[in-house]
């Protein structure tokens, strides 16, 4: 059972911890907090909710813990600045979604849904005060990341250095077991481990998992943009996946599948690995369309059997990238982007002109990039 319930595991401390835990008898109380920074759940966010589904399938329960108000200050882990502040509307959005798409992985009837401001906004002074003499500035500084920026004489708000001990009292509150995470987090997991000592309760177990690296070689990060979002269109995430290099589908099996990638021809590995991930979030006949639309469009090269529709804008010419931004909910410098660099198509031929007549991009099929296509249609 511990080896289910640590595979892909980077840290488990204490050593020993995590059996002396299992021996209480009880269901474990397993943590998980998210800042809600972006609204969309990444593959790569998924590793860790994958090792809580595991607690879960073992009758343990799996606590959530929604940082809405940690996000109001922003996890330093792995940052040279100090993290944008979001709107109230946009972390209770964002906290939303979280919740429905970690469904996708996690047992949703054995998770407690928890929200840090529960606790947090309730501190008065004389608490707060009680939890900043639970460690010294001289341990906070020792964090790689202030370190880092402490030497290069980068500023470090005070909100950032009370930040790990906002994550810790987060154990406090809901008494976790094990905190799961990224190796990014283990200095806040472990000072959770020394808060929650001081507060005299029992300290968790640390487990933490490596991140997924994307196509490009960098972490998956809904920020960078290099990501698959857990309930993203099917053909994306399909498309998507067919993009990572065969040097990464030893790791991405790994941390995802769960088990070693399949022997013989790497086209066909990573054409499998696409119908997993497809079929965990949309299911099988999903992941079928999918593969098929993928055939048809990426490797064929030909326009998918249905494409969608889309007003034709005002004017003639009509001004392209404009058009091509409302269409596919791109920028208007990426739409320019792609037309320059050749990316768009119509009929199949190539299109570099900004400005084309109305009457023939309402007769196109038009692409751009491998995967987007629409038609666009006279609205009166």
């Amino acid at each position: 059972m511990i080896e289910a319930l640590t595979r892909n595991a980077v840290d488990v401390l204490p050593a020993g911890g995590l059996e002396e835990k299992l021996k209480l008898g009880r269901p474990l109380r397993v943590k998980l907090g998210i800042d809600v920074t972006a609204p969309n759940v990444t593959l790569g966010n998924g590793v860790p909710l994958q090792r809580m589904a595991a607690f879960q399938r073992e009758g343990h329960i799996g606590v959530l813990i929604i940082g809405d108000y940690t996000t109001r200050i922003g996890d330093p882990s792995g940052r040279s600045a100090e993290r944008p502040i979001l709107s109230d509307e946009e972390i209770d959005r964002n906290a939303r979604r979280f919740v429905d798409q970690a469904s996708t992985i996690i047992d949703r009837d054995r998770t407690e849904i928890r929200f840090n401001s529960e606790w947090l906004s309730k501190l008065d002074f004389a608490e707060i005060l009680r939890l900043t003499r639970t460690t010294t500035v001289a341990q906070i500084l020792e964090r790689d990341d202030f370190s880092k920026r402490l030497e290069a004489r980068e500023p470090i708000s005070v909100s950032e250095l009370l930040y790990p001990l906002m994550q810790a009292y987060d154990s406090v509150a809901v008494r976790a077991d094990v905190e799961l995470g990224g190796t990014d987090q283990l200095y806040n997991i472990l000072m959770g481990r020394e808060v929650m000592s001081a507060y005299g309760i029992e300290p968790q177990i640390a487990l933490t998992v490596r991140y997924l690296d994307s196509w490009d070689g960098l972490g998956m990060s809904a920020s960078r943009g290099n990501y698959i979002g857990l309930r993203e269109e099917a053909e994306e995430q399909f498309g998507k996946t067919m993009r990572i290099p065969d040097s990464l589908l030893r790791q991405w099996y790994e941390l995802l599948v769960e088990r070693d990638v399949p022997d013989g021809d790497p086209m066909q590995a990573k054409l499998e690995l696409a119908r997993w991930i497809v079929a965990r979030s949309h299911g099988e006949e999903a992941a079928r369309a999918a593969e098929a639309h993928f055939t048809r469009v990426v490797r064929e090269g030909q326009a998918p059997e249905e494409v969608a529709e889309t007003p034709l804008p005002d004017g003639d010419p009509v001004h392209l990238p404009a058009a091509l931004a409302a269409a596919f909910g791109l920028s208007t410098s990426e739409a320019r982007r792609l037309i320059v660099q050749g990316g768009v198509r119509f009929d199949g031929e190539v299109v570099r002109e900004l400005d084309v007549d109305r009457a023939i991009l309402s007769k196109a099929t038009v692409q751009a990039g491998k995967r987007r296509f629409t038609r666009f249609r006279e609205t009166g």
